[in-house]
């Protein structure tokens, strides 16, 4: 009798033990993926049962938890319902779906605004312990309503983004991306109409800037926030960083003389295939030479493609990843990480001399989203150090108790303070004398540099990348305009993008 009783007992403890561990497994292992699992409706109806925390700007919400009188409670509400409103800041905000889908901030800073943050432990506690219902915190922006409004009206009709930051703290001050979309007609809790509306962004194609009256269409849908999740060629903005690891690493100053033919061999080619000319077949000097700081001016394509090629493969890679644009940035949201010959897996040979010499006027296998080209800006702007950029100022609990608090910190120090004071030097030549007169601004000095990227087999890509006042510098604001020209002088980065950049320049500075 006491043997079987030993096995009974051996065999109920064991079915105990399996019980606890796949309790456990479940509840604690599993249990965010089974949270974030979309069918699990359960889910869905208590984070939508939940007072879910606002996203601020400026002190105003821009998102807010409406009570509603349904299954769900709450309705996410945003710019309260106005759609024009909405979309000047969907890109980030994203939308939150009763299908379990949710993008942007409400992705990205979900455990904030549902009130699940490790952080809000005392929070949860309380409301555990009074039985009150649970609320979400709120989320503060470093968007300047102002500068992100003044960003939102300059690119008008155009296809493409706009990003503004501030070079001392790294303070994201804008973020638009057009066309945008409406993320209330998603916010629906009719799961159907959601699904629906959600695929028919996912379907659209959006027509770009077509100057020359061609019907051309975008590679990045509405839903894409193009700041850091598009990239492009980055053609003559590029022109900064060839400048920056030419004067860091092989001793080149502004006043040096460097050689700037009519027509460019590129190293390991031979015949016309391999030549480059500079825009518009021009001459950038009859001598055949200038300073590097003219040819930033004047932006002339054949001084950076030798410029590179002295530079080399080891030293423009090197100055590539001191920017740290080989790696994936979190603002909270993620951003794409940038492409450069040699350093993207996949593309046979790409790391050659042509394509390394290519890459010096910003072509080749060489792409960046524009917060990485603003950031190229900001480390000239803050004496060499890259701050790194932040989107979250403050987090405060459903008592507007201050929950955290973003401090700057330097994410990166690319280059010297002498470096960037002799790239600031050529950076105002752009825009007094060279290709970016069309972001002068009465009683302020600007420094920048413009882009006419080309990327086949679209149209150009069109850029202006700066910051200002040039003396102490207070904004930092780069444009992309998504095939924006016809590579002729009136669309270029300098007569299209950098009128652009002056009008949120001027917002930012007027603040």
């Amino acid at each position: 009798m006491n043997t079987t009783l030993r096995r009974l007992s051996t065999v109920v403890m064991a079915m105990f033990v399996a019980l606890m561990v796949s309790t456990t497994w479940i509840q604690f292992v599993t249990a965010n993926e089974l949270n974030e699992d979309p069918r699990n409706f359960r889910n869905i109806y208590s984070e939508l049962g939940r007072d879910r925390g606002p996203i601020v700007v400026g002190g105003e919400p821009i998102v807010t938890s409406e009570p509603v009188d349904d299954d769900y409670k709450y309705q996410r509400t945003y710019s309260g319902g106005d759609a024009a409103a909405a979309s000047l800041y969907a890109p980030l905000t994203g939308f939150f779906a009763v299908t379990g889908t949710y993008t942007g901030l409400e992705r990205f800073a979900n455990g904030y605004l549902g009130g699940e943050d490790d952080s809000l432990w005392l929070d949860r506690l309380q409301n555990l312990i009074t039985g009150e219902e649970a609320q979400g915190s709120s989320v503060e922006l470093t968007i300047d309503p102002k500068v992100q409004q003044a960003a939102w009206d300059a690119l008008g009709d155009y296809t493409g983004a706009a990003v503004a930051l501030d070079p001392k703290t790294g303070a994201i001050l804008a973020m638009v991306s057009k066309p945008s979309f409406d993320p209330n007609s998603i916010a629906v809790h009719n799961a159907g109409d959601a699904t629906a509306a959600y695929n028919a962004l996912l379907n659209q194609k959006p027509r770009v800037n077509a100057e020359d009256g061609k019907e051309r269409f975008s590679t990045y849908g509405p839903t894409i926030n193009r700041t850091i999740n598009a990239t492009y060629p980055p053609g003559s903005a590029f022109k900064l960083l060839t400048s920056a690891a030419a004067i860091e690493y092989n001793g080149v100053t502004p006043d040096s003389e460097v050689p700037a033919p009519d027509v460019y061999q590129l190293p390991g080619t031979s015949g016309p295939t391999g030549q480059v000319e500079n825009f518009g077949g021009e001459t950038c000097d009859p001598s055949g030479k200038m300073t590097l700081k003219r040819a930033l001016a004047i932006s002339c394509n054949t001084a950076f493609l030798d410029l590179a090629n002295e530079v080399g493969k080891d030293g423009m890679q090197r100055m590539f990843k001191d920017f740290g644009f080989n790696e994936s940035l979190d603002i909270p949201m993620s951003t794409s990480i940038g492409e450069y010959p040699g350093l993207i897996g996949g593309k046979n040979d790409s790391d050659s001399a042509d394509r390394i010499a290519l890459s010096g006027m910003g072509q080749g296998d060489l792409r960046l989203t524009p917060l990485q080209v603003a950031m190229i800006s900001a480390a000239v702007a803050n004496d060499g150090d890259l701050m790194e950029p932040y989107l979250i100022q403050s987090v405060r609990d459903s008592d507007l108790e201050l929950v955290s608090q973003t401090k700057p910190s330097r994410y990166k120090s690319p280059f010297s303070s002498s470096t960037a004071d002799a790239l600031t030097e050529m950076m105002v030549e752009v825009v007094n004398e060279g290709s970016g007169t069309g972001a002068q601004i009465q009683g302020v000095q600007v420094a920048g540099k413009t882009g006419t990227a080309e990327d086949y087999p679209r149209s150009p890509t069109l850029w202006f990348t700066s910051f200002a006042p040039a003396d102490d510098p207070q904004v930092v604001v780069a444009v992309v305009l998504e095939n924006g020209g016809q590579s002729t002088n009136e669309t270029t980065g300098g007569a299209l993008a950098a009128p652009i950049a002056r009008q949120i320049l001027q917002a930012a500075i007027s603040r």
